[in-house]
């Protein structure tokens, strides 16, 4: 199969448990994209932690960001940005706040990552992992402003965030509630996915789904894997995730996306 587009999770993919990107794998990408083969970061991050990546690896690439909620080309035309509503956004944060006071919370809009207090722990941590700082904002101030989020994002301990993903999941079955990692939740509008996003960018290139390759390694990849026509498991994925996939490779931290590619000839 000659596929016409390469799309790539980001943590757990395409960076390493050190964050960076092998030099085998950013040279295979750079290969696809000498071919005239769109190559795409899908991830739940916002497009300022995507960016510095495609800068690391030296070429061009489309983005879908916020799990699909936006989607950017190679050239930075934005063609796709659902936002949440502004009932689901107060509910939520209303509910958090009253029930998981500890927890950490995020409000991803457009470009900027609102928190409400950049000297949180958590906030540290995630800034030091993206390379992306936080402004400092009142979220009710936000909403009544019209500025409404391409996604909310929780942080905490384990067993607070599978509570929050319990209870949030009950109570807003309208809405999209995953962990991405086992500290981390993700809030979007149920009608955004990876499988989504991906679609209005197939529809940009005018390329079917079935010629589409993809790599994944965890459960927010699921839409992914099952949308395109070829998906590929990373080697440090969980067993359910592997046998939801295509294809199984070696793992983020041993050039998984290299060897796949090499195997199937389409780089050297």
């Amino acid at each position: 199969m000659d596929y016409k587009i390469v799309l790539s999770d980001i943590d757990g993919t395409l960076l390493t448990s050190e964050h960076h990107v092998l030099p085998r794998t950013a040279d295979a990408i750079r290969q696809v994209v000498a071919q005239d083969i769109p190559f795409v970061l899908v991830s739940a991050r916002m497009p300022e932690a995507i960016m510095p990546i495609i800068e690391e690896i030296g070429t061009r690439a489309a983005a879908i960001c916020y799990n699909g909620a936006l989607v950017i080309t190679p050239e930075r035309v934005e063609i796709h940005d659902e936002r949440m509503s502004r009932a689901h956004t107060d509910a939520v944060l209303n509910l958090i706040a009253k029930d998981y006071p500890e927890a950490s919370m995020s409000y991803y809009a457009g470009h900027t990552w609102y928190v409400r207090d950049r000297a949180d722990p958590d906030v540290r941590r995630e800034e030091r992992i993206t390379t992306v700082t936080s402004v400092e904002a009142d979220f009710a101030s936000l909403i009544a402003a019209d500025i409404l989020p391409n996604k909310l994002f929780a942080m905490g301990t384990p067993a607070l965030v599978a509570r929050m993903e319990g209870e949030l999941s009950s109570v807003f079955p309208e809405l999209s509630i995953m962990r991405s990692l086992p500290h981390l939740l993700e809030i979007i509008e149920r009608t955004v996915s990876k499988a989504t996003g991906i679609e209005i960018l197939l529809a940009h290139y005018g390329i079917d789904r079935s010629e589409a390759l993809a790599f994944g390694d965890n459960y927010n990849d699921i839409s992914m894997l099952r949308y395109v026509g070829h998906s590929v498991a990373m080697g440090n994925a969980p067993e359910e995730i592997k046998g939801i996939a295509s294809d199984v490779t070696e793992g983020n931290d041993a050039d998984g996306i290299y060897h796949f590619l090499r195997k199937i000839r389409m780089v050297e």
